[in-house]
């Protein structure tokens, strides 16, 4: 039996009541505090562990957010959207991709200008797929964007009260009811009160302490089962990377695979809004995010493979990497999944080898999936309300899937998705005096699509073109694996990672979207 030292009970100071609190300022919970704000909430508290917002976006540098868009439609606008917009206008350079305007353009001379941005040109890769076309992948730089995110908030301080610096860390339950947070920081362990919390911190920090139903990481071949440690790395020629590459495909192999063993563990230069830096994603295997050991392991032989890394890099193309020097490392674990939210809703490889419609619909979203070639699929509120405890929602990369369908699901686009979905909701559940679950769903839906600028599927302010479009290409079901899985029914898709060796990444499929 395990030594168990017990402390004592005490009385912990209340330091704020409000209507919404939103427990991580991620790229979820930025949303959700921002979303709420802007549909009416006028008592909002944002809480963060660290000094800035957008989480894995800013802190974990992933600075590349793919498939905003699927043909020549962007599904994903709102907030996600807005990222990129103000970055661009009030930081010229800072953000590159594809416009919205000109995503699915065929034009071969774009399509060539593209190819060498990993994302930005469609992958047309799984059976059934013969086009390519532009996609809107954005790179970002991670200081100007942290920049954005305050003032995206800091305008709503009226409504938002921000903390940085705060840890959540025990929720507050009566009855299954949810009724506020305590939290560290180093005024110490204080509480806030509130009538509807949203859990953003990603790893369902909140909801696996209050009585929700979760499950654990996900499935060990997945890639949400691998941890990172992002850097950057300047001095380099990404354009003459790319020319190398497509030159001496040979080489290119035997680099992929002696890059991996001279750092121990999968990693992969992937370029940035800079064509002189690029940022060095890696995939440590079998890693959990809220174990200390894997956390601590993640990050000690991340920083000890760096120099070695770089000389490799060096040393393999002279042409490109020559001058090469560590840029900086990001100042945060990189995290992809832990507990999963078992909630009211289980997303599954069913809702997108089917285009399952949801009356509850919050973000319809294209996304990285072989199976239905990215195209859009529909995001329940169910799917980041808890089961087991009243009034806490829980969106971003720990939203309720099972451990397939999570890995194209807990991207920063549908973390941010999920989080407007989330602030609507608990807004229209304050300002009308409802419990989360009894929300008035249409009224959430109306004020996503008619005033937040979120495309929903049979919503009055929603373009029609969308749904033509997603009739007109049978929502991505085209390709081999959608048609088997009409052909087999609902069961096949249950051994669809097996089927194409996922974990190996051998197929082309897998290749392309591992990456992320």
């Amino acid at each position: 039996m395990a030594k168990v030292f017990h402390e004592a009970a005490r009385d912990i100071p209340v330091y704020a009541e409000c209507d919404i609190l939103v427990v991580g300022a991620g790229a979820a919970g930025q949303a959700a505090a921002v979303a709420a704000a802007r549909a009416g909430a006028k008592n909002i508290i944002l809480m963060e562990r660290y000094g800035y917002m957008g989480g894995d976006a800013t802190g974990g540098y992933v600075l590349m957010l793919p498939d905003l868009t699927w043909r020549n439609k962007s599904f994903v606008r709102g907030i996600q959207e807005e990222w990129f917009t103000r970055s661009q206008k009030q930081f010229p350079g800072s953000v590159m991709a594809p416009s919205v305007e000109e995503a699915g353009e065929t034009d071969p001379a774009k399509l060539q200008r593209w190819r060498a941005i990993h994302d930005c040109v469609s992958r047309g890769t799984f059976g059934g797929c013969k086009e390519s076309m532009l996609v809107r992948a954005p790179y970002f730089d991670p200081q100007y964007m942290r920049i954005i995110l305050d003032e995206m908030v800091y305008e709503e301080r009226d409504r938002i009260q921000l903390m940085y610096h705060t840890w959540g860390v025990t929720p507050i339950v009566e009855n299954k009811t949810i009724k506020g947070v305590i939290f560290e920081s180093k005024e110490g362990r204080k509480a806030i009160l509130a009538k509807q919390v949203i859990d953003a911190t990603g790893d369902g920090d909140i909801y696996s302490q209050a009585g929700a139903a979760y499950q654990s990481l996900a499935d060990a071949v997945c890639r949400s089962s691998t941890t990172a440690l992002v850097y950057r790395v300047g001095g380099i020629d990404w354009n003459l990377w790319y020319e190398w590459q497509q030159a001496h495909p040979e080489a290119y192999q035997a680099f992929r695979d002696g890059i991996k063993k001279v750092a121990g563990f999968r990693i992969a230069p992937l370029p940035t809004n800079d064509p002189t830096v690029c940022w060095m994603n890696n995939w440590h295997a079998d890693r959990d995010c809220t174990v200390i050991k894997d956390q601590t392991a993640t990050e000690v032989t991340t920083r000890l493979s760096i120099a070695k890394v770089i000389e490799y890099m060096r040393e393999v193309c002279p042409l490109a990497f020559k001058n090469a020097f560590l840029y900086d490392i990001a100042p945060q674990l990189g995290t992809r999944c832990s507990r999963r939210l078992q909630g009211e809703y289980i997303m599954t490889t069913n809702d997108f080898a089917f285009a399952k419609k949801h009356d509850d619909v919050i973000a319809w979203h294209s996304t990285i999936c072989q199976i239905n070639d990215c195209g859009p699929v529909e995001i329940p509120l169910g799917a980041i309300m808890a089961k087991g405890c009243e009034n806490l929602l829980a969106p971003g990369r720990h939203l309720s899937t099972d451990n397939i369908a999570i890995d194209w699901l807990n991207l920063i686009p549908q973390c941010t998705g999920t989080g407007q979905g989330a602030g609507v909701a608990a807004a229209v559940a304050v300002m009308e005096g409802t419990d989360i679950h009894h929300v008035n769903i249409k009224k959430v839906q109306d004020i996503l699509a008619g005033e937040q600028d979120v495309p929903l599927p049979r919503n009055e302010h929603t373009d029609k073109s969308y749904t033509e479009l997603c009739e007109q290409f049978e929502y991505g079901l085209y390709t081999d694996a959608a048609k088997q899985a009409a052909a087999k029914g609902e069961e096949y898709t249950k051994g669809y990672r097996q089927d194409h060796n996922y974990k190996t990444g051998e197929d082309e499929s897998s290749k392309n979207f591992i990456q992320h």
